[in-house]
């Protein structure tokens, strides 16, 4: 899980380095995985209910022990605070295990055009 010491850490790099203004609306990307494609596709239709757009479902090759993995990625163009993101991530936790996925895997943020 994602803690919030790390979801601040993340908001003074960004506000430090990254090249755009971080108290706009930027474009949040956010990851869901699981081992079985058909969970992940059974998960699309609840996220794109709540405003998100799918952008698609990808497999990652097995490594060692690690089996291959299924990776639903969605974005959504939002303005988040420390809080916020907290938040949307404690909901996103939820939301995989109500639907029974291996994971919410985090985020990633660049701008919105």
């Amino acid at each position: 899980m994602i803690s919030k010491e790390e979801m601040e850490t993340l908001f003074a790099d960004m506000k430090a380095n990254a090249p755009w203004d971080i108290s706009k609306p930027l474009l949040w990307g956010y990851f869901f995985a699981d081992a079985d494609k058909a969970k992940l596709e059974a998960a699309q239709a609840p996220l794109k209910a709540k405003g998100y757009q799918v952008v698609g479902i990808y497999d990652s090759k097995p490594e060692g022990d690690n089996p291959a993995l299924w990776w639903l990625h969605i974005e959504k163009v939002e303005k988040h605070t420390v809080d916020t993101l907290h938040a949307r991530n404690q909901e996103f936790y939820k939301f995989a295990d109500e639907h029974q996925l291996e994971s919410y895997d985090g985020m990633d943020v660049g701008p919105a055009a």
